[in-house]
């Protein structure tokens, strides 16, 4: 009775062992598959990773020199250029950003850098204070392109000549441009000729003459007129400036005044009554 007993125990002990063995092996292939599935996986994911790298820098790269070429930055045509040249350049500008279809030049960190230690501007501007005129969107333009004076009313003060003359004479701007605006509080309220608190009287008294000077034939247009009538005003102000008026005689500088138009955000030149810019 014990042979049989210990045979059937032998048995089982043979059978309970070749069992843990094949678990064994299929252990130990799952673990050899598993560690080949990792090392292919963080092959894969190497190169994966190594490739994006590789085209972020080529795109990062490509970037920066596309943007090396298109910062025309107005300052990029060159100390040589016209003052009709940059004038131009300017209203491409305002064309792209009214036809929706900005380029938002030098508006990046690159640009940042680019101006961080010296400034170039070709254009000075002297515009209304108005929040709704933002100079460099209207113009497609960004860092360091336009050296911009602001006031209500764009009006010519001592304080804004003395910077405009610091922006042309000093800085080298070879464009001036006074821009008014579509609906302009400040001439509005010199048509109104109300009495105003603080120091806001001085506004309306500096843009009084263009009030007398507009056409009141026609009381739909008066307040456009008026507003394009002060442009001219500020202009022949610039113009009175000996420093201002010598960059003009020289060919170095050429001052036009503009409207800008809330509605469509088209800048258009205010020429003289004679029709010249």
């Amino acid at each position: 009775m014990k042979k049989p007993l210990i045979i059937l125990l032998i048995a089982t002990k043979i059978q309970i062992t070749y069992n843990q063995l094949n678990q064994m092996k299929i252990m130990n292939n799952y673990s050899v598959a598993r560690r080949k599935l990792l090392q292919l996986g963080t092959i894969a994911l190497g190169t994966t990773i190594a490739t994006k790298a590789t085209a972020f820098q080529t795109n990062s790269f490509q970037k920066q020199e596309t943007i090396k070429e298109t910062t025309i930055a107005l300052d990029t045509l060159g100390e040589n250029s016209t003052p009709e040249k940059v004038l131009e350049e300017l209203l491409l500008g305002n064309q792209r950003f009214v036809e929706n279809r900005p380029e938002s030049r030098n508006q990046d960190y690159i640009r940042l850098q680019e101006v961080s230690k010296e400034q170039k501007p070709l254009v000075s501007i002297m515009s209304c204070a108005d929040s709704r005129v933002p100079v460099e969107v209207i113009f497609d333009r960004g860092f360091g392109d336009l050296f911009v004076v602001r006031d209500a009313g764009n009006i010519a003060t001592p304080e804004e000549i003395g910077s405009l003359e610091y922006g042309t004479y000093v800085l080298g701007s070879k464009l001036l441009m006074v821009i008014g605006h579509e609906k302009c509080g400040a001439v509005k309220a010199a048509l109104e000729g109300k009495p105003l608190p603080g120091q806001m009287g001085s506004i309306i008294a500096a843009i009084q003459p263009a009030v007398n000077r507009a056409n009141k034939e026609d009381s739909e247009k008066i307040y456009t007129d008026t507003i394009k009538e002060n442009v001219r005003l500020q202009v022949k102000t610039l113009n009175s400036s000996p420093l201002l008026h010598d960059l003009v005689e020289q060919g170095k500088l050429k001052i036009v005044g503009a409207y800008y138009s809330l509605t469509t955000g088209q800048v258009s030149l205010v020429r003289n009554k004679n029709g010249e810019n």
